[in-house]
């Protein structure tokens, strides 16, 4: 699920500044009537080949209408032309119209239609229905729970390299859930992930290190782990990695660091790490808090909070729980 968050541009340069940006705005509206003009003449070349059973035709035509660009977008009618493409067997249609009834997007919910379509693209290797349907057995949606069954398809993704599938195969592991526990086959497939850089699976391989469970206890690399994560825009990794710095551990003792780092995981809805940000506040200067806080400004704006379609277990945190 891809997203994006606009940055705003602040200039000094006035009049500067409101030249060159009507320019672009007229650009960016030629532009999209180009692509707009574009789009249209793709679906009319592709409506006739679907009529003569062209799978792929009417897979793109679905793909056109749910991401709306240069047309309107009509989930509903990307539904019928994956139902289309899914009825000859194409398993990228089955996936998307599992994904559809899943989520309930120009459709009521329906759990058991989603799992029947990622059944079938998963039979065909689809790697991300089998994450899917790995999930849906783990969570007994749409059918009966089935730990074992989850652990099974997760690893037929996890083998083909589908990090979130790896992830929650090593969360299998590690809770001994569908699979014998086993900490270090845990720690394997939270690495397999982490180094596909894969935010969810770097924060866990760091925990791992941070408590020495399945690797030898390693500060440093507990540290840099959840460095690669948290520059990613991982709120949970952003509030663990302020820890090390605020104890610093596997990472020279910084307040300024750690304020910087807990100050983003609270503008993404970190709560924990507002009475953080109090407690150092007492042990800083105001230049330092301001310092810190253009840090903070510096940061590429990424998505923070997991949503309803992140299909990843939950992490493990360095960061200490409330007691």
């Amino acid at each position: 699920m891809l997203s994006s968050r606009g940055l705003a541009v602040i200039t000094l340069f006035g009049s500067i500044w409101f030249g060159n940006s009507s320019a672009v705005v007229g650009q960016e509206k030629v532009s999209e009537a180009v692509q707009a003009e574009k789009i249209r003449g793709e679906v009319t070349a592709l409506q006739p080949r679907t009529a003569e059973g062209d799978a792929r035709a009417a897979y793109q035509l679905g793909l056109i209408y749910m991401n709306g660009t240069g047309i309107q977008q009509n989930y509903l009618e990307a539904a019928t032309w994956y139902r289309q493409a899914a009825e000859h067997g194409l398993a990228e249609a089955q996936f998307m119209l599992g994904y559809l009834y899943e989520q309930g997007k120009g459709m009521r919910r329906d759990y058991k239609q989603a799992a029947t379509y990622y059944t079938a693209a998963a039979k065909q290797g689809h790697a991300t229905a089998q994450n899917n349907l790995a999930s849906m057995y783990e969570h007994g949606q749409g059918m009966a729970k089935n730990v074992q069954e989850a652990a099974g398809w997760y690893r037929a993704a996890a083998k083909q390299g589908e990090v979130t599938a790896q992830c929650n195969l090593a969360s299998l592991y590690f809770n001994g859930r569908g699979v014998p526990q086993d900490k270090v086959q845990a720690a394997a497939w939270f690495r397999a992930a982490a180094e596909r850089g894969y935010a969810p699976a770097q924060e866990n391989l760091a925990w791992m290190y941070y408590t020495g469970t399945g690797v030898a206890l390693d500060y440093g690399e507990a540290a840099n782990w959840v460095q690669r994560a948290a520059e990613k825009g991982y709120a949970r990794a952003q509030l663990d990695l302020g820890y090390l710095y605020e104890q610093g551990k596997g990472v020279p003792l910084d307040y300024i660091s750690a304020y910087t780092w807990y100050s983003s995981a609270v503008e993404k809805g970190e709560r924990a790490g507002q009475g953080k940000l109090k407690e150092l506040a007492k042990l800083m200067t105001p230049q330092q808090i301001s310092a810190a806080a253009a840090r903070v400004a510096e940061l590429p704006a990424s998505p923070g909070a997991a949503t309803s379609e992140d299909r990843t277990s939950a992490t493990q945190s360095i960061f200490p729980k409330r007691r």
